[in-house]
């Protein structure tokens, strides 16, 4: 896995990942409640069914406001799915690991 806390983006990194590789944008503001809840809740959520095969790119707007038109964000937290395509959002501090697995598109890992 990696994380990147980032407040700028390359926007021709995405085509060297590999097939069934998730890149993840999540936008938060500062570090509230509901951002540092959010990030816990995705990396948990990664890990468990997704892992090896992320990258997780935290943005925040406090510190580049102008980043959020890119990504049509209008609330936050709002996660990103950047790739697979398509592009999906979550808003929310993705506490409920169901929706976000629905939103993101993965399918669960089965439990023996």
């Amino acid at each position: 896995m990696t994380e990147t806390i980032a407040t700028k983006t390359d926007p021709d990194a995405d085509a060297d990942l590999e097939p069934g590789h998730y890149h993840l944008r999540l936008y938060v503001a500062g570090q509230t409640i509901k951002s540092v809840t959010a990030l816990a809740n995705l990396k948990r959520v990664c890990e468990e069914h997704l892992s090896g095969r992320y990258e997780i790119e935290v943005i925040d707007l406090l510190k580049s406001p102008q980043l959020a038109a890119g990504d049509q964000i209008l609330a936050i937290p709002t996660l990103v799915r950047r790739l697979p395509e398509p592009l999906k959002r979550i808003i929310g501090d993705l506490s409920n690991t169901d929706k976000v697995l629905v939103g993101l598109d993965i399918r669960p890992k089965a439990t023996s």
